[in-house]
């Protein structure tokens, strides 16, 4: 319980973005969502040491999501040219001071952790693709695999040095962690129609634990909203409910006599081993125990551990499949870094291992392998995911004879849970209300059209503009870019000159490029500052509002923004249908969409798309009567 308290306070107090799996924020991140404090220093800082404490307090959690966060802050640290508050600034990062190269350092960082917690390289990259990013090019491709690669090389530097034992439970089982290929997977048709049902359980229990953590992290997110000391005393109640189960449960459990026919010793002497004694008298074990008195990667070991059709009893694997289905559920939403990957895995694989076990007469397939195909489909129905999991699996277990039947399993467990509700990261994206951008148009867009949900009023710029009515539109409004419009004498009409960033305007008026009258000044205005003035800036470091020292004599004078402008942004005609203008915004990556008018003679600009405008939310508040919601 001290370990889970140090985890819920580091959370509570120093880095609230840090708890829970971390996924669905860099999920939303790569899409376009850079919501503050999820990549910060001290998020990295809590991701790291509150997973320690969660793990080692023995909560039904994993390190795998908290390493996919861990890495995707790193590489953000790295991509703003380290943290100026820290003391740890690069002059030479520079160069990946722009949105596309953070971003594509964020993919590596977040393979990298899949890599690092599996070690499984290619899983990483294929996760990355799969789950991960929103834009995949070719160039993406082999920076992710090169970034696995050396997490490989890394990994089994490590694992050669620390083989003596000398660094606690790390190097377990070499680079395979699960290591099940000893045993022959030969199958027939009888055990085709049992992967099959697998698959289909698997489906439905993964969309029913989907369902139950919805439910369970909005209740938790009430209790939370009233202030740390709430979300500490939370962790603590489910600190000791997890405690009690794991040590109460095991009293259940009958004792089991030692087989005669071991080469290994029974009962386990240490932390870790396939049988434990706990309170049975001596030369007997307790299969329950050889579960809950293990870590997590102990517990899924003997699971997965080949020929050993009777060292776990049916009784037992169906009380510890209940006890972490239950406990992953009621842990997920507290206030620690917790991911979802072993939670999923055990109770996948002890559901597995039970099918196996009341198939043992009819199936030629060992009872480990039952327990990796369930661990499969629970792992696709919650997530979602097929290829990716596919290799994740394989490279943990280091059995390519079972690809078909995984490969199976997958899509099946998919299908049947797609049926029901979206995968678990796509639900947590929603509820913590990150505006994500699916890849496709909804049906309902069809029928709108670009003008129909445009926000107003609008608010734009002269092209040489006076900077007391800059500097209170940037007071009034929380807007992030505005169009600047070239109005007579500088132009026969009104016209759309481009759009221009708050950042940007904040650089401009620090540097007081004022002049008294109306007048551009193009050249002379860039001379003034260098390329990297105008780079996005890293968390917390931009210029803000409250560093501008204006007086009320500048305030009267005048600006020239179309040194700074976007002369060409993305526009789309009024009339164009929502659903194309949807598509077009998330494939190109855009941040504001233009929306200029069909006829001539009104003015150069009817409003501009930001992401909000295609948000479900906001269509539904505008037109009642649209079927926004599945």
């Amino acid at each position: 319980m001290i370990l889970a308290i140090a985890a819920a306070v580091l959370c509570a107090y120093v880095a609230p973005a840090a708890a829970g799996s971390g996924i669905p924020e860099v999920k939303a991140y790569l899409n376009g969502v850079d919501a503050p404090s999820i990549l910060a220093p001290t998020t990295l800082f809590v991701k790291i040491f509150g997973s320690i404490f969660g793990v080692s307090a023995g909560f039904v959690v994993g390190k795998e999501g908290p390493m996919v966060h861990t890495g995707a802050c790193i590489a953000s640290l790295l991509g703003q040219g380290g943290s100026r508050k820290y003391h740890l600034t690069w002059k030479w990062l520079r160069y990946f001071k722009n949105d596309r190269d953070r971003r594509d350092l964020v993919t590596c960082g977040a393979a990298a952790g899949v890599a690092a917690a599996f070690r499984a390289p290619v899983g990483g990259v294929l996760f990355a693709l799969e789950e991960a990013v929103s834009w995949w090019r070719s160039a993406l491709l082999w920076r992710t695999f090169f970034t696995t690669a050396v997490v490989a090389v890394v990994l089994r530097g490590f694992i050669g040095f620390c083989r003596t034992g000398k660094c606690g439970l790390f190097g377990e089982g070499g680079l395979i962690m699960f290591d099940v290929s000893s045993t022959k997977a030969t199958y027939d048709t009888l055990d085709l129609l049992a992967v099959i049902f697998l698959g289909v359980v698997g489906g439905i229990f993964g969309s029913l634990y989907n369902y139950c953590i919805d439910k369970v992290v909005r209740t938790y997110s009430i209790i939370n909203e009233r202030g740390p000391s709430f979300k500490i005393l939370l962790v603590i109640i489910i600190s000791l409910l997890t405690s009690c189960c794991s040590y109460g449960l095991p009293w259940l459990a009958p004792c089991i006599p030692c087989p005669a026919d071991l080469s290994e010793l029974c009962p386990t002497e240490g932390r870790s081993g396939n049988y434990k004694n706990f309170q049975c008298p001596p030369n007997s074990y307790n299969d329950l125990a050889s579960l809950f008195f293990n870590t997590n990667d102990d517990a899924i070991r003997n699971l997965l551990t080949p020929g050993t059709e009777k060292r776990f009893k049916l009784p037992t694997l169906l009380v510890f499949f209940f006890a972490t289905y239950g406990l992953g559920i009621i842990t997920y939403g507290i206030a620690i870094p917790s991911g979802l990957f072993i939670p999923v895995i055990l109770a996948g694989a002890s559901y597995g291992r039970l099918v196996g076990n009341l198939l043992v007469p009819l199936s030629s397939l060992d009872v480990s392998l039952f327990a990796l195909l369930g661990a499969a489909s629970f792992l696709g129905g919650t997530m979602r995911m097929t290829v990716s999991l596919c290799v994740i699996l394989l490279e943990l277990t280091n059995d390519l004879l079972m690809l078909p039947l995984m490969m199976l399993v997958l899509l099946v467990s998919k299908t049947v849970a797609d049926s029901f509700n979206k995968g678990v990261y796509d639900q947590i994206v929603k509820l913590k209300g990150l505006p994500y951008m699916e890849a496709h148009a909804e049906p309902y867009m069809r029928n709108l059209v670009a003008s129909d949900v445009v926000s107003g009023p609008l608010i734009a710029f002269s092209g040489v503009e006076k900077v007391g009515n800059i500097l209170h539109t940037l007071k009034m409004t929380g807007h992030n870019g505005f169009p600047v419009i070239d109005e007579p004498p500088y132009t026969d009409a009104a016209e759309l000159c481009g759009l221009v960033l708050r950042s940007h305007l904040l650089v401009l008026l620090k540097e007081k490029t004022f002049t008294k009258g109306r007048m551009m000044r193009r050249s002379g205005i860039l001379s003034m500052f260098k390329a990297h003035d105008f780079a996005k800036a890293g968390s917390g470091k931009g210029v803000k509002l409250e560093d501008l020292n204006i007086s009320e004599e500048e305030m009267e004078m005048y600006v020239d923004l179309h040194p700074i402008s976007n002369t060409s942004p993305y526009t789309v005609i009024e009339t164009m249908s929502l659903a194309k203008a949807a598509v077009l915004f998330r494939e190109l990556g855009l941040r504001h969409l233009c929306v200029v008018p069909k006829t001539p003679g009104r003015p150069p600009i009817v409003g501009i798309l930001t992401r909000h405008d295609f948000m479900p939310e906001h269509i539904s508040g505008l037109y009642p009567h649209c079927k926004t919601h599945k």
